[in-house]
């Protein structure tokens, strides 16, 4: 397959696709019905130095850039969408202190999270409060040398595993948007409870939950950037990690495509392998077609971040690679299970577990229809007049 990366790019892919195929791939069905928190695959994680891809080398990181994080994960997603998660999360929980920490913010932070002696979590949805930020009810209320806690946090990846957690809250409740300040809260702190952990219908080896901050007392410095600024470092936030689950989701796409392809060569009816039926050719056809298209938009932002590119640019370019990705997991999956027929229903074979996983690439990170908010309220602001110059 053709691509247009680095020697060095490559050599990388190259080893994280060989963990994910030889170590991880082999733990995929087990930790899926364990619903169990995959420690070792964090251990193997940490052997080989994978979280460093998500960190510069200022912070311990290898500083080889978002394009190559992002083909992490992919890989990873390509045979466990929960070991995938694990890698996604690092840098969604982390990019608070990258964009808005500051420098003994991150001396105190990133280098345990860039070797991955410590996971993390971002903590923005409430019970109450998803895609609607601003109606956020959790307060964070300046005492002395203090911010104290009030709250809940609901659907919060990583819940019970995260040693440190990005959290927001209203220091100005009557203020909306404005009113939401960013913090760094770590797990230990006395009047924070992780309260319960949600069954789900797939990646199932990940931990979701509800967090509860009962005066909960942080010390002022871990308050990130200035107060008030909180909606807008989650938002950049944002713009830099649903590229991670874009990540996840073209993995998972990809993985069901790459199954059934080889299922369809080797699965005979009519006295012929399944992939010669016309039928099939066009299902793997189309899949394989939807892959690439996910695949440029992805690695499109991926070059963008590494190249400094910010602002609208930045956002139109992560909801589309989100809703591309996204929508291409949830189709080849489908087409996966179809392709292998009966078998695809069953959980002896990997493509049901792909089916589900897919589903919340469509959810988490904003939603698919949040993310077509987003691509055409960017589209709006752009001044296209000069393209019809000259049309009647």
């Amino acid at each position: 397959m053709w691509d247009e990366l680095s020697p060095e790019q490559r050599e990388l892919r190259d080893l994280v696709r060989t963990l994910a195929r030889e170590r991880v791939a082999p733990r995929a069905a087990e930790i899926d019905a364990s619903h169990e928190f995959p420690w070792d695959i964090v251990e193997l994680f940490r052997d080989n130095d994978i979280f460093g891809l998500f960190f510069e080398e200022a912070y311990g990181g290898l500083g080889t850039g978002t394009l190559m994080a992002l083909i992490a994960i992919e890989e990873v997603a390509k045979v466990c969408a929960t070991s995938a998660l694990i890698l996604a999360v690092q840098e969604l929980g982390s990019l608070g202190l990258k964009l808005a920490g500051a420098p003994e913010q991150k001396e105190q932070w990133l280098p345990r999270l860039a070797s991955g002696e410590w996971l993390c979590a971002y903590a923005l949805t409430e019970a109450g409060s998803g895609s609607d930020s601003a109606a956020m009810r959790t307060t964070a209320t300046r005492d002395g040398d203090s911010y104290v806690l009030n709250g809940s946090k609901r659907f919060i990846t990583n819940a019970s595993v995260a040693n440190v957690y990005t959290v927001f809250a209203k220091t100005d409740p009557a203020a909306g948007h404005a009113g939401i300040s960013a913090f760094v809260v770590e797990a230990d702190t006395a009047g924070f409870e992780v309260t319960r952990l949600e069954p789900k219908m797939g990646i199932a080896g990940s931990t979701t939950g509800e967090l509860a901050f009962d005066d909960c007392r942080i010390p002022a410095g871990n308050l990130l950037g200035e107060e008030g600024e909180g909606f807008k470092i989650a938002m950049r936030i944002l713009d830099r990690s649903r590229p991670g689950v874009a990540a996840q989701a073209l993995g998972i796409g990809q993985g069901a495509t790459d199954y059934a392809l080889e299922y369809a060569k080797t699965r005979e009816t009519m006295g012929k392998p399944i992939a010669q039926h016309q039928l099939i050719q066009a299902k793997l056809a189309d899949m394989e077609t939807e892959c690439e298209s996910a695949r440029g938009l992805l690695y499109r932002f991926g070059r963008m971040c590494d190249e400094g590119v910010d602002g609208p640019e930045l956002t139109k370019a992560s909801a589309m690679a989100k809703l591309k990705c996204g929508d291409v997991a949830m189709y080849a999956t489908t087409e996966a299970v179809q392709i292998l027929g009966g078998y695809g229903y069953i959980k002896e074979y990997p493509v049901e577990r792909f089916m589900r996983d897919a589903e919340i690439t469509q959810i988490y990170e904003g939603t698919q229809e949040i993310q077509r908010l987003v691509i055409a309220r960017e589209m709006v602001k752009e001044s296209r007049a000069f393209l019809l110059a000259g049309v009647a």
